[in-house]
């Protein structure tokens, strides 16, 4: 099975970071500005091609004049990655529900940016690994692991006995965000937008966090959610470091 990552920056990290095996480098004839991404791609096929063929390959994407096939990015199985072992200050976010695609790799872009050791996802109500998604995460999905859970409850229980503290991200929880010790082993658990995060799910949480608001807007998007959630435990660990 062949994947295809669309865009510079998603097709460059893809070739710096090598966790995949790419394949073949399909180029804009007469593009400028893509010296960088041929130099990663040293040692495999490079095609200049039209635009048409581009368009093709990118099934619609924006692909910037370049597209890369490569081998699929590597999930792994929830049960199996959840025994760890995970370091000191492990920190996972946990979707419950995010379909979007956009959303999904807009997370995943934070996570990494934050730290985060790994992204975990439902089998079912969940955003696909996609172009769309792969390349709005911006190359992040190369950098962390990718994690899909059969069953997101037993997933949360095994994050416990591994010594996580569950956080879901709520926007009535009565305790605010910056009010919360949000460092060593941390699961944010987000929800989708529609229905938040599910009974079943939340009852695995350890406690849940609202983020403040001012304005008269009373909700933020799942994304934007996450990626002030993650600042934060970002800032709380860093903050503390000698």
């Amino acid at each position: 099975m062949v994947a295809r990552v669309v865009g510079r920056i998603p097709v460059f990290e893809c070739l710096r970071a090598k966790k995949r095996g790419a394949i073949r480098l399909f180029t804009l004839h007469g593009a400028k500005g893509l010296g960088h991404i041929r130099d990663e791609a040293s040692g495999i096929p490079v095609e200049a091609c039209d635009r048409r063929k581009l368009d093709t390959l990118a099934c619609g994407a924006v692909h910037q004049g370049v597209v890369l096939e490569a081998e699929p990015l590597p999930v792994s199985r929830a049960d199996e990655w959840a025994a760890g072992p995970f370091p000191a200050d492990g920190l996972v976010v946990v979707l419950d529900g995010v379909e979007d695609p956009h959303n999904f790799g807009a997370i995943v872009r934070s996570a990494v940016a934050c730290g985060a050791c790994a992204v975990v996802f439902g089998k079912d109500r969940a955003a696909p690994i996609s172009p769309t998604s792969v390349k709005s995460a911006a190359g992040a999905m190369e950098y962390v692991d990718l994690v899909r859970a059969t069953n997101l409850v037993r997933t949360l229980q095994l994050l416990r006995t591994s010594g996580f503290w569950l956080a879901a991200l709520d926007a009535a929880a009565p305790q605010a965000l910056w009010d919360a010790d949000l460092r060593g082993r941390v699961g944010l658990v987000v929800g989708s937008e529609g229905g938040g995060i599910r009974r079943l799910v939340r009852e695995q949480c350890d406690f849940e966090l609202r983020i403040p608001l001012v304005g008269p807007i009373e909700s933020l998007n799942a994304s934007v959610s996450a990626a002030i959630a993650l600042a934060e435990c970002m800032r709380q660990r860093v903050k503390k470091r000698p």
